[in-house]
């Protein structure tokens, strides 16, 4: 694995938007308890919840680990790589969507455990949910694709406000952008 997995390589394939998400915007979030990476159970599902910001991942390595089918692969995946740019984004700008009032979630196939060495590895402020039995993603239709026997989810980023999808970003191209991209949007609905 590469020393700096934050740069992101200037020729990274880039995803197309096979219409994957299209089914999302007004959908209502199914009543599916996930795992978080702070210990408890978080429901998306909650209309008395504040907007919510869930970035969805295909999967983070732990350092010294290669991603499924080495990184040569995962690189040449389009929307694969830049998980770890992308969740640091959200790190960094998490100030910024806490004033607008909106809380923010990861979302990988991974289990909480595994999530959770690389949220405090990242300093994230923000808590990651774990769909490692894919029934959120099965619920909803979200995109998902297959490495090396493993189900993962595409790169997308959803607003839900009162337990509906109030819109959705796909493909998320580059990663590292997502957050600020997000924000734009936030500030101008």
């Amino acid at each position: 694995m590469p020393a700096d997995i934050q740069n992101l390589p200037d020729d990274l394939p880039a995803p197309v938007d096979d219409g994957a998400c299209d089914h999302l915007s007004g959908m209502e979030v199914p009543p599916v308890a996930l795992p978080s990476t702070s210990g408890g159970i978080v429901r998306l599902d909650d209309p008395d919840a504040p907007r919510t910001v869930v970035f969805a991942y295909p999967f983070t390595a732990r350092p010294g680990e290669e991603p499924p089918g080495g990184m040569e692969h995962w690189t040449a995946i389009p929307g694969a790589r830049g998980c770890t740019p992308q969740a640091c984004a959200y790190r960094d700008e998490f100030d910024q969507f806490r004033q607008l009032g909106v809380r923010v979630f990861g979302l990988s196939a991974q289990d909480s455990d595994y999530q959770r060495e690389m949220a405090t590895r990242l300093g994230l402020p923000y808590a990651v949910l774990s769909d490692a039995d894919l029934e959120l993603s099965r619920a909803m239709r979200l995109p998902t694709f297959e490495v090396e026997g493993q189900r993962l989810l595409k790169r997308h980023t959803l607003v839900i406000d009162r337990g509906r999808v109030e819109h959705v970003f796909y493909p998320v191209f580059p990663p590292d952008r997502d957050a600020s991209k997000v924000l734009v949007w936030l500030t101008a609905h």
